[in-house]
């Protein structure tokens, strides 16, 4: 009883006179391998959930992982994808700001352009994807999701400056046929003609790597089989050879002997 007395008492010490430990302790256990196992499983949860569109699961496996851990950008993220998902612009767009707030992270700052170029703000959309952009611009989409927002505005020259950039950093025709929509709607045909004239020549670029890769592909399994049949296992030992018996002729019984040219009565 006094033993148990004397842990409260040295407890409640700690507790108001030394906080800081206390907070130390809790963050240990908060790091066991108990702790560790179930966050990994509440991810799983809520990572399965969204795939199999059963976002109620997904939202309660979040929320409890934000339970047990308020600080976890990830989780204000994956949470704002699904409130979007939903429709529930509002709370994704709270989600994507607090998961900024504890890391600045260019996702949550594109998502939340994302959020508003769905929701028409378009203003605020292209000021979040020109942020995303500052932090991390080596990203095709946060052009693209740009040039969007520009064109929503009626800021064409700058929409197609974004897609400049989007089409310098990873050239695909569906970037220049953008271009070409804006240069059409406008009605510059000189720029339209020469985006159609880069239109064909990249289709012409994007069929020779397509054929490069595929005559590397056929070459490289053609000498893999070559290799596998030249080089091929053993499955099977060689059947044995059957060695012939030397046949011995036996001489015959005595009795057949005896009996050997009588003649029968």
């Amino acid at each position: 009883m006094i033993a148990v007395i004397a842990i409260m008492l040295f407890t409640l010490y700690l507790v108001f006179f030394f906080p800081d430990s206390v907070k130390k302790v809790e963050k240990v256990e908060e790091k066991s391998p108990k702790y560790t196992a179930q966050m990994k499983r509440l991810w799983q949860i809520a990572q399965t959930s969204m795939k199999e569109r059963k976002p109620f699961r997904a939202e309660k496996a979040l929320l409890t992982i934000l339970k047990f851990d308020e600080k976890n950008a990830a989780a204000y993220n994956r949470l704002g994808i699904l409130y979007a998902k939903g429709q529930k612009y509002d709370e994704a767009v709270e989600c994507f700001e607090i998961a900024q707030s504890l890391d600045n992270n260019p996702a949550s700052i594109h998502n939340v352009g994302l959020i508003y170029l769905e929701t028409g703000a378009y203003e605020k959309a292209a000021m979040a994807f020109r942020q995303a952009i500052e932090l991390e611009g080596d990203v095709p989409a946060r052009y693209i999701a740009l040039a969007k927002a520009e064109e929503k505005l009626g800021r064409n020259r700058k929409s197609i400056e974004a897609l400049e950039n989007a089409y310098e950093l990873d050239p695909k025709v569906a970037t220049l046929r953008q271009i070409l929509a804006i240069y059409e709607a406008t009605g510059d045909t000189e720029a339209a003609t020469v985006t159609t004239a880069r239109i064909e020549s990249q289709i012409a670029r994007d069929n020779l790597a397509k054929r490069k890769r595929t005559t590397a592909r056929l070459a490289k399994e053609a000498h893999d089989a070559a290799t596998k049949k030249k080089v091929a296992p053993m499955t099977t030992l060689p059947k044995a050879v059957p060695t012939r018996k030397k046949v011995t002729t036996k001489s015959a019984p005595r009795v057949v002997k005896t009996h050997v040219g009588r003649k029968r009565v």
